[in-house]
């Protein structure tokens, strides 16, 4: 049984989908945010409060025994790139920092780290290469994808060895995301370079869990979930200003007749557009026209409404997934969690079988370093 810690832990998504293959435990979490920190209880029954970024936690980290580090840390601007400065402190400052930083202290077998697709493209890439500088070149890891050219001293790698996006895995939620998979390479020396896989994981090799978003759906919603006309007034003339500039922005409906095989937009945790350009067709008998306490305009009657979080939960494969034991699903949210953040966490989590996949190919990769190293 590997032992894992959970940094920048949200809901404990990642520490789930690594969970899910019954080859690791989690001894470690840290989580800063508190709503998150009271959902992360509820599911796993310990509290991850704990700051990354202090030297209390890192303290506690390398006292822990544990084998692979696993964290979903925020993007951030390296502003320091001078060629005088190691490769860590080129990325001080950021929390990427605080995660190599315990790397560089600890040195855990393997890591998984994830982030958002923009990672690959901002500031034209060089974040990126930073990164993978680091980890490489830096601390001596061998990364999933990535080539070290002795012959000109520099990283080789293709971006897109490290996207996955969750509609391969059999949830029907379009969200590209990057993974960045590791191998300690002053344990397992140059057997690294000859790891059983080149990429991370591009699809699934399960079953879908869904076949489309429609056998996702939660049909006849609870009205507070219908759009009220004259927000989608408001939404439908947004469109319009934007099409005619020859701008793909505005809402849209997911599900709308005529989809094969529907899939979701990504969803975000500012809800936002993450919402907006998710709109179910859902349409029932009364709903058109009623009034909804708080809402500032009756409902519409094109039959038009907001996903619902536990929609949400099941793009994430929160609900009816992850934390299904004994054929009953014990996912739940704390008592009056409010739903703005019902919204907030799912879509600040990972996508759980993305993940599991993720687990399962390192799985292969430590059979191979461990067999006869």
């Amino acid at each position: 049984m590997y032992k894992t810690i959970d940094l920048f832990a949200g809901l404990g998504g990642i520490r789930r989908g690594f969970e899910m293959t019954g080859a690791f435990k989690n001894v470690l979490s840290a989580e800063y945010e508190k709503y998150a920190c009271k959902t992360y209880e509820r599911l796993f029954g310990e509290d991850p409060y704990n700051d990354v970024t202090s030297e209390d936690f890192k303290h506690k980290v390398e006292s822990v025994q544990y084998d692979v580090l696993l964290a979903g840390f925020p993007c951030q601007a390296f502003s320091i790139a001078g060629k005088k400065e190691g490769f860590l402190d080129k990325t001080r400052g950021t929390l990427f920092f605080d995660v190599a930083d315990i790397l560089n202290r600890t040195r855990p077998r393997a890591f998984l780290l994830e982030n958002v697709q923009g990672l690959l493209s901002h500031k034209k890439g060089a974040t990126f290469r930073t990164i993978l500088e680091t980890l490489v070149m830096g601390l001596d890891y061998k990364v999933v994808g990535c080539e070290f050219n002795s012959m000109i001293g520099d990283i080789e790698y293709k971006v897109a060895d490290f996207k996955a996006n969750s509609r391969d895995f059999g949830i029907p939620q379009n969200r590209p995301r990057v993974y960045i998979m590791g191998f300690d390479r002053k344990l397992y020396g140059d057997k690294v370079d000859t790891l059983p896989i080149s990429r991370v994981p591009d699809k699934t090799d399960e079953l879908p869990i869904y076949k489309d978003l429609n056998e996702l759906l939660e049909f006849n919603a609870d009205p507070q979930f219908y759009v009220p006309s004259k927000y989608l007034e408001t939404l439908k003339r947004h469109k319009e200003r934007h099409q005619g500039k020859g701008n793909g922005f505005g809402y849209i409906v997911v599900n709308a007749p005529g989809i094969k095989n529907p899939v979701s937009n990504a969803i975000l945790a500012t809800g936002g557009s993450g919402r907006e350009r998710n709109l179910v067709y859902d349409p029932q008998p009364g709903i058109g026209g009623m009034i909804v306490l708080g809402k500032q305009s009756p409902l519409n009657d094109e039959g038009l409404r907001f996903m619902t979080p536990r929609e949400w939960g099941k793009l994430q494969g929160f609900i009816n997934y992850a934390f299904i034991e004994n054929g009953v699903d014990r996912f739940k949210f704390p008592e009056r969690m409010p739903v703005s953040q019902q919204y907030k966490q799912f879509g600040n989590s990972v996508t759980i079988p993305v993940i599991k996949q993720m687990a399962q190919a390192m799985i292969k990769c430590f059979r191979y370093l461990e067999n006869e190293r």
